[in-house]
């Protein structure tokens, strides 16, 4: 028997990842930013409601009027300018930089289950580890305890035979 004495059958290989509050994260990231993400993640949460869809289409409605002729000619133009120029060469990449930045928080999300799981599935095995070397410990004390149950019933059929 070795002079050190073993006082545990398993050691913990902690993993390395500590969760984390991603919403603390992607709140300090965006307070970090500048003044056009600021600006592109407003735009880009006012464009997506339904008010600015009900505004589109008033506008949409504008230029059929006005392309009907049902409208001043100059009132047609400026529709057609909005819903052409405006808002497909202006609002589009700004709504694009800010999906971008609004996305971030769902990568964020992902990557904190992702390392959140591979934490879990690390533990698990570990707890699995540990409990197959309790399993190795029980079954070499059950073999001692049997060895050494068996050893005083052999010794005493020996005597019996030996007087027999």
């Amino acid at each position: 028997m070795s002079t050190e004495t073993k006082t545990t059958l398993y050691e913990h290989i902690k993993h390395l990842h500590t969760p984390r509050n991603v919403n603390d994260t992607h709140k300090a990231e965006q307070e970090a930013s500048g003044v056009n993400t600021r600006v592109a993640v407003t735009l880009t949460k006012a464009v997506g409601t339904m008010w600015m869809a009900y505004l589109f289409t008033v506008l949409a409605l504008v230029g059929l009027f006005g392309l009907l002729g049902w409208l001043n000619p100059f009132v047609f133009l400026l529709a057609t300018w909005v819903s052409q120029q405006f808002a497909q060469l202006v609002l589009l990449p700004i709504i694009m930089v800010g999906q971008n930045v609004l996305s971030r928080h769902s990568e964020l999300q992902a990557e904190e289950a992702f390392q959140t799981t591979m934490k879990s599935y690390h533990d698990t095995e570990q707890i699995i580890e540990h409990l197959n070397k309790q399993d190795e410990k029980i079954l070499e004390i059950l073999t001692r305890l049997d060895t050494q149950q068996t050893r005083p019933v052999r010794a005493v059929k020996k005597k019996t035979e030996a007087q027999g």
